[in-house]
């Protein structure tokens, strides 16, 4: 009794400890950030942090972390780590994000790489919404990537698919691995 006691009491004192120091270090802000971990960063308030650079009268270039109003979904307080950054063929030094790189080939190839697309899912949500924003569906866009991506956005924005609205992490991670055999099947013969 008295050690079921004493891991009630320690368990009480070690969650209010943990409470106490979530606010006190207040999680992460994007104004904290060092340019080295800003981007691709989610605030604990679940805003997304962008990098900017702005050009002193001196010449020289300053970097600061800014909270954009973008939304994560279902994700706060997080970090991307330098090995979705580099599956992904992500830059940490990219200023802003656009959609623009969705119809760069070697870019849209590392995304759907099951490394990024199955184990990444900031990334692939920030894609995802991206996508949407255009009117294209990110997993219809990774099965025509292998064929080629510029032509493929081009097809599905005529077609008329248009992306539905933001589909969570767990959903995306859940999507079959793209098979590159299947996709050579159906890619057009050079004229």
């Amino acid at each position: 009794m008295a050690s079921n006691f004493s891991f009630r009491t320690f368990m009480v004192f070690f969650l209010a400890f943990s409470l106490t120091l979530e606010a006190t270090l207040g999680g992460t802000e994007c104004e904290n950030l060092s340019h080295e971990t800003c981007s691709f960063a989610v605030s604990s308030g679940g805003k997304r942090c962008v990098l900017e650079k702005r050009v002193k009268r001196s010449g020289e270039e300053e970097y600061t972390c800014k909270t954009s109003d973008i939304e994560a979904e279902n994700l706060k307080d997080h970090i991307e780590t330098d090995q979705c950054i580099k599956a992904c063929g992500l830059d940490r030094n990219s200023l802003g994000i656009s959609s623009d790189s969705l119809l760069e080939s070697t870019f849209t190839h590392k995304l759907c790489s099951p490394h990024c697309y199955h184990f990444c899912p900031n990334v692939v949500d920030l894609y995802f919404n991206l996508a949407a924003g255009e009117g294209v569906f990110l997993p219809k866009l990774c099965e025509v990537e292998g064929v080629n991506a510029r032509r493929g956005m081009a097809e599905l924005r005529s077609s008329g698919i248009v992306a539905p609205g933001p589909v969570h992490s767990v959903e995306l991670a859940a999507s079959p691995p793209i098979n590159p055999v299947e996709l050579s099947a159906v890619a057009p013969s050079p004229n």
